[in-house]
């Protein structure tokens, strides 16, 4: 049997303790986010930081300031509807991609807070697409 990736090890300790987990993500709001493959169709489950936006979740397209966006962000404009675990609930929601003053307003926020997201912005020249999960 294979040995567990870096992300479930995450998904196992976000789901052994109500959403919380220690390490590097001690604290820090996390959400885990079911898409479908966008080629495969197969659902993935992917963990990451989210801020709430009122009563929808910001999530960051960030892959550590790689030069590419992640999959999973792929996969939600491929397919926007999706579900995530917060804490111990499971929401169904929408994917959109903020613009514009929304988006300039979220990352602001987020990069304020945690200072990782700016050292992710400025190790690459995309700009990070900032993701609003709607409840559907």
């Amino acid at each position: 049997m294979a040995e567990p990736s870096w992300n479930d090890k995450i998904i196992a300790e976000f789901r052994a303790n109500e959403g919380r987990v220690g390490g590097q993500f001690a604290g820090a709001p996390l959400l885990l986010l079911h898409s479908q493959g966008a080629k495969s169709g197969l659902e993935r489950v992917s963990p990451m930081m989210y801020r709430a936006v009122g009563d929808t979740f910001a999530v960051f397209a960030s892959k550590a300031g790689a030069p590419s966006n992640p999959a999973w962000f792929h996969n939600l404009v491929a397919t926007p509807e999706a579900s995530v675990e917060v804490g111990t609930e499971t929401v169904m929601v929408r994917a959109r991609v903020a613009d514009g003053e929304e988006r300039r307003r979220i990352w602001e926020a987020q990069k304020a807070e945690y200072s990782g997201f700016e050292a992710y912005e400025q190790r690459t020249t995309r700009e990070i697409p900032v993701v609003i999960l709607e409840r559907r």
